[in-house]
């Protein structure tokens, strides 16, 4: 259970709304917890949602995008973050 409010899918309205659906249509119909646990903030989601494109699919590095993938998931264990 989450520790902040989160504006469910359902309830949300306007620029949130806008984002929740972009995220719902890359995340395969799914609007995950990480992007529920920035919608009290829409303006630093969009933000967050834009560098996160940027990192994984942006030509940032040589690293190829598993390797990308790769560091994102040994970041998320040492962290011990689920996500």
């Amino acid at each position: 259970m989450a520790w902040i409010q989160l504006v469910d899918p359902n309830d949300a309205e306007g620029k949130l709304k806008e984002l929740y659906d972009r995220a719902a249509q890359t995340g395969g119909g799914n609007i995950g917890p990480m992007i529920r646990a920035g919608s009290l903030n829409p303006d630093a989601l969009e933000g967050r949602m834009q560098i996160y494109r940027a990192l994984m699919y942006g030509r940032v590095s040589s690293l190829s995008r598993v390797e990308r993938e790769m560091i994102a998931v040994v970041t998320s264990v040492a962290n011990k973050c689920h996500f």
